[in-house]
């Protein structure tokens, strides 16, 4: 770890400490002080589906993001504004990250999957004033610029475009100095650093706003549970839109002094050339949501030299027993599966020396106190079911997010009885293990993406064939859970699979492509309460009632 955060942070279980200093910018505090330390320290190993390579030290990220910075500066983007960040796995991700650090902006990831109507509502909501993107996406961005006044900077990577900064040709004057933002540029650790837009069940994604101490609390992620030290080469599967991308390609990692490998994957999830980049670049540490191992214990394991991977993580759904037993016999490690939040770091894992317990999320992080509860707070005996809450009323714990951006009830409803309740559920058996029992409320957890219903159900209701639509997800042996549709038609139209086929284009090209409904039934009328609220509790169970059956 990084001497000068060992006033702050203590990762030793028996003399665990975790604190934040008043003034904190993970990019200055971080990555430049890796880099005079060592100015040929690997930070990032780089390559994407041609074979092309790339390799940065934290001296070349350094350099590079101060040139980001004064770019930044100079077109007026300043300390609080918001920055939308939509780009693929590319190394400028990375340097902009830092750069827009740096100046105290606020950055929001945004995975290219968004479509243009994904991309209005978060610009309205966020009030964002410039948005960094690659040319394949420019034209999901202009097409809602007439409805979105605060957006005023545009910035693409890739050949020069009207009315667009262009990113390459600023690079290549832009100056290497790290910016002077005077006494009141500095960022203090409380300061609003990022914000990830999340699914929910009643509307369209909420904002979870994270302040400058969120990249610290990451070392408990990479710190404990990745296990990581400077000698490191992680690998994390995630996409840079999302949260995941936080918890394992950057932040954690790089307090910790690990290089970050990155595999700019366009295309299908490819199980097979995971293996085989995991054999050639000799990755040490690799976390993976469970459709990924469930996908690559289907490959001859035994095919590919993976001696140098020694330490294997999960999280996002619990991890099917068989799965790790087969990844244990391929290649000789365990899963240490874990659980958090787009809103948390890392809450509750199993760590390198605990005994692992197949299926189950572990045990509650040091400094971290988060226990199974009911409604009221009241803390559950073992084995009864309730909320997964974590304790704020002595001391906020690190990492924990600042609230919803500009949504009070919803802050009201889950920041009660000095708990933060995570709306999920689960029980903690008698060795203080906790196994996860599911969301309390809708959202769909496919493949690791969050899956609000109401954004599908709306994009569906859109066609002019849809009345009425209800989502839920529906288990699936691979991807954990699948998201399927309850369709009633308008009048005048009929159940057909060119229809099905229709829809789900629709979603696609509606809404992210990932949220389509992959099942869609068609039905006469859909289960509601009295007050017409639809009742997916009821269509969920139906489903379940239909694979007993089987």
């Amino acid at each position: 770890m990084l001497e000068t955060l060992k006033p702050y942070v203590n990762l030793d279980p028996e003399n665990f400490k975790l604190e934040v200093p008043e003034y904190f910018n993970y990019a200055i505090d971080v990555v430049d002080e890796w880099a005079k330390r060592d100015r040929n320290k690997l930070a990032l190993v780089w390559t994407n589906e041609e074979g092309e390579e790339r390799k940065l030290s934290f001296w070349d990220l350094m350099i590079r993001s101060n040139q980001v910075a004064n770019i930044l500066k100079g077109l007026e983007i300043s300390k609080g504004d918001r920055v939308m960040l939509m780009l693929p796995r590319i190394p400028e991700w990375w340097e902009i990250v830092l750069g827009l650090t740096k100046i105290g902006a606020i950055i929001v990831p945004s995975t290219t999957m968004l479509r243009s109507r994904d991309i209005l509502y978060r610009v309205k909501a966020a009030e964002i004033k410039a948005a960094i993107t690659t040319n394949e996406h420019i034209e999901k961005v202009e097409k809602i610029l007439p409805e979105c006044p605060s957006l005023q900077v545009l910035i693409n990577i890739g050949e020069p475009q009207p009315n667009w900064v262009n990113y390459d040709e600023e690079m290549k004057t832009a100056s290497r100095r790290r910016v002077d933002l005077g006494e009141n540029g500095k960022t203090m650790s409380t300061d609003p650093y990022i914000i990830f837009f999340t699914s929910g069940t009643t509307g369209y994604p909420k904002m979870v706003l994270h302040d400058h101490s969120y990249p610290l609390g990451h070392v408990l992620t990479a710190g404990l549970w990745h296990d990581l030290t400077p000698n490191d080469l992680h690998w994390t599967l995630s996409d840079t839109g999302w949260a995941k991308a936080a918890w394992g390609k950057i932040y954690g990692q790089w307090i910790m002094g690990a290089a970050v490998f990155v595999y700019d994957q366009r295309g299908r999830f490819n199980p097979a050339k995971v293996l085989e980049l995991m054999d050639k670049y000799g990755v040490t540490t690799f976390c993976a949501p469970p459709t990924a191992y469930r996908m690559m214990i289907l490959e001859d394991l035994k095919k590919y030299n993976l001696s140098e991977l020694r330490h294997c993580t999960s999280a996002g759904e619990p991890l099917n027993p068989e799965v790790i037993k087969i990844w244990e016999q391929g290649t000789g490690l365990k899963i240490h599966e874990g659980y958090g939040q787009t809103e948390t770091v890392i809450l509750i894992g199993t760590l390198k020396n605990m005994k692992v317990k197949p299926g189950s999320m572990g045990k509650p992080m040091p400094g971290i106190k988060v226990e199974v509860v009911d409604d009221d707070g009241n803390i559950l005996d073992p084995t009864e079911e309730g909320n997964i809450a974590v304790y704020i009323g002595d001391k906020y714990p690190i990492g924990l997010f600042k609230g919803y951006w500009r949504d009070p009830d919803k802050n009201k409803s889950v920041f009660r009885n000095k708990w933060y309740f995570t709306g999920d559920r689960a029980y903690k058996d008698e060795d203080g293990y906790f196994w996860f029992v599911g969301r309390a409320d809708d959202v769909i957890k496919s493949s690791g993406y969050r899956i609000g219903p109401f954004e599908v159900e709306s994009a569906l209701i859109e066609h002019p064939a849809v009345a009425e639509a209800a989502v839920i997800g529906v288990p699936d042996p691979i991807r954990g859970q699948i998201v399927k549709a309850f369709v009633v038609l308008a009048p005048g139209y009929s159940p057909s699979d060119t229809l099905i086929k229709e829809l789900q284009e629709h979603v696609k090209n509606t809404t992210a492509p990932y949220k389509y409904p992959r099942k869609i039934e068609f039905v006469s009328d859909l289960p509601k309460t009295i007050s017409g609220k639809i009742r997916r509790v009821e269509l969920r169970e139906r489903e379940i009632q239909k694979l007993k059956k089987k």
